[in-house]
């Protein structure tokens, strides 16, 4: 029976270490935790996409996953939109907040 070596080949930069510790002026051990673990979920994600690239699938795949596992947090234009759609206004100042909101950039 052949035995399959499951263990992680990620390993935690030092260069990274270093930053992380100069940046870290009020930092709690759960920041720097949660730093950590997020970085380490990061190049998972990037060993997943290269894996399924090399696997003859189409860049559109992981392009998806890399968004469904990562996705951007809204645009203030975004949460402006969503909490105008929640405010008590009259229709014409609605109208007039919301048209406003959509000429900006995202």
């Amino acid at each position: 029976m052949t035995m399959i070596n499951y263990q992680s080949t990620i390993t935690l930069p030092s260069e990274l270490v270093k930053q992380w510790v100069s940046q870290c002026v009020n930092c709690t051990f759960d920041d720097v935790f949660q730093e950590i673990a997020q970085w380490g979920a990061d190049q998972e994600l990037e060993a997943c996409c290269e894996w399924l690239a090399s696997r003859v699938m189409s860049e559109r795949k992981y392009t998806d996953l890399r968004a469904a596992r990562r996705p951007k947090p809204p645009s203030l234009k975004q949460v402006a939109l969503e909490v105008l759609e929640d405010a008590n206004l009259d229709a014409a100042h609605h109208n007039l907040i919301r048209r406003a909101l959509e000429q900006l950039d995202d």
